[in-house]
């Protein structure tokens, strides 16, 4: 029985070599200009989405044709500076979480195809080490350890029911 294939394609390296060099440009170009966040730095924030995008972009056209609305203590300067930036990148974040996107499923489409097709090789010598076949042997001994069992852990009920959240 042949196993199902869904994938079947070949990156030639010199394309590989010119995406990564071109992605490592961009990182270049834009590193002075990008700021890296914890997750706790980031979970105080407000997120800007795509239905606030327009808001902001409102508030900034207000900002500009009724300004006795703006308060003492907004800095329009770095308003518009916030702004402007978010305008610049939203284009390219769009094209590269779309490339993320399609990078990481065809990663994980040949990924699985890759072990399914491991897994059937590694079968395979077992059963011919089972028999006695002496040229599986060293092969067996050698996959073996990639493909031993862990052991569950237990988890004790008390804790399981304090990590569970009531809705």
């Amino acid at each position: 029985m042949a196993q199902e294939n869904q994938i079947s394609i070949e990156i030639p390296q010199e394309i590989i070599d010119t995406v990564l060099a071109r992605l490592q440009e961009c990182k270049n170009d834009l590193s002075p200009y990008l700021q890296a966040l914890t997750s706790s730095d980031a979970s105080g924030l407000l997120k800007m989405g795509d239905k606030s995008l327009p808001t902001v972009q409102k508030i900034k056209s207000y900002l500009e044709t009724n300004p006795e609305f703006i308060p003492s203590y907004l800095d329009t300067k770095e308003f518009l500076k916030d702004e402007a930036v978010v305008s610049q990148l939203t284009p390219i974040a769009n094209i590269t979480e779309q490339l993320f996107s399609d990078v990481s499923d065809t990663l994980t489409l040949a990924g699985s195809e890759a072990l399914k097709a491991s897994l059937l090789y590694y079968g395979l010598v077992r059963e011919a080490d089972n028999k006695g076949v002496i040229s599986a042997k060293p092969i067996y001994e050698d996959l073996k350890q990639r493909f031993a069992k862990k052991k569950p852990v237990k988890i004790e009920k008390e804790e399981t029911s304090k990590n569970q959240k009531e809705f």
